[in-house]
C-alpha cells in the first residue's frame, strides 16, 4: 500500500488524516485534527494544528505555523476551523489562525494563493482565489479580500474590512475602510488613488469595460450627492459588468465605511 512520505524526525500525531501522496519535511508538527489532502508537501519546521485542512498541491514553507488558536482576547477555546483550498503556496514564517464563535467559526483559504514569507491571516478572514498577499502583510480578523487582489508587503487591513476584487494594495499601508473593487490603494493611511489598470491588463480585460470603468470612477470622485447616491447612478449609466462589480459591492451589507476618491 502507498503511505506519505514522511521523515523520520516529523511528529504526527494520532488521528492526523495525511493523503498517500503528501510529503511530510523534517521536524514537523501535525496535530490530531489535521486534513492533509494529495500532493501537498511540507518543507521542513512546519506547525500545523487544530480543526485544519490543506488542499491538494498546496506547499507549506519552513516555520510556518498553520491552524493555531486565535490572537483573539474573547476565543474560549471554543471548536473552529481553518480550511485552506488547492494549489496554495504559504511561505516561511507564514501565521494562519482559525475561527472564533464570535466570528463565522471558520477562518477560510481560497485556492491558486501566494503567502510570502512573514504575512498573517487573523481569525474569521476569508480569502479568495488567486491573491497575493506580500511579505508581512498582515490581514486582521473577519476580514475579507476577494479574487485577484494583491496586498502589498509591510501592509496592514483593518478588523471586518471588505477588499474588492482585482484591488491592489501598495505596500506600507494601513487599510481601515472597504476597498472597491478594482480600486488601487496606497499611503500610510490608505487612500483610493485611482483605477488597478495595470492589474485589468493583465487579467486580459477588454477595452471597452477599462473605458467604463475609468468614467465610472471619475463619477465617483466628482459627481453629487454622498458616494452611496453616485454609486446608485451608476447602474442607471452602464451595462459593463465590471462596473456592476462595484455598484453591487457597495450596496452590499458592511461593517466598514468605504474609502472614496479624492
Amino acid at each position: 500500500m502507498n503511505a506519505p512520505r514522511i521523515h523520520p524526525s516529523a511528529i504526527v500525531e494520532d488521528g492526523a488524516q495525511i493523503d498517500a501522496s503528501a510529503h511530510i519535511g523534517p521536524f514537523c508538527l501535525i496535530g490530531p485534527n489535521v486534513v492533509i489532502g494529495s500532493g501537498v508537501t511540507l518543507k521542513s519546521h512546519v506547525v500545523v494544528t487544530g480543526l485544519t485542512e490543506i488542499g491538494e498541491g498546496s506547499s507549506i514553507y519552513s516555520f510556518a505555523v498553520i491552524g493555531e488558536i486565535p490572537q483573539d482576547l474573547k476565543y474560549a477555546g471554543e471548536t473552529s476551523q481553518l480550511i485552506i483550498g488547492k494549489r496554495n503556496c504559504i511561505r516561511e514564517h507564514v501565521t494562519m489562525n482559525r475561527g472564533t464563535a464570535g466570528g463565522t467559526g471558520v477562518t477560510r483559504i481560497g485556492d491558486d494563493n501566494l503567502f510570502m514569507a512573514g504575512s498573517h491571516i487573523a481569525h474569521d478572514a476569508t480569502v479568495g482565489n488567486r491573491v497575493v498577499v506580500v511579505n508581512s502583510a498582515a490581514i486582521a480578523g473577519h476580514c475579507i479580500l476577494e479574487d485577484d487582489v494583491i496586498v502589498g508587503g509591510l501592509s496592514g487591513v483593518h478588523q471586518h474590512v471588505r477588499v474588492g476584487s482585482g484591488a491592489i494594495i501598495g505596500a506600507a499601508t494601513m487599510v481601515t475602510n472597504d476597498v472597491i473593487p478594482y480600486g488601487l490603494v496606497q499611503g500610510p493611511r490608505g487612500e483610493l488613488n485611482g483605477l488597478n489598470i495595470i492589474g485589468l491588463k493583465r487579467r486580459g480585460v477588454h477595452r471597452s469595460d477599462i473605458t467604463a470603468l475609468r468614467a465610472a470612477f471619475q463619477m465617483l470622485a466628482q459627481g453629487e450627492g454622498t458616494f452611496h447616491d453616485r454609486v446608485g447612478r451608476l447602474g442607471d449609466e452602464t451595462d459593463s459588468v465590471y462596473v456592476r462589480d462595484i455598484i453591487d459591492f457597495v450596496m452590499a451589507e458592511t461593517d466598514r465605511s468605504f474609502l472614496t476618491p479624492p
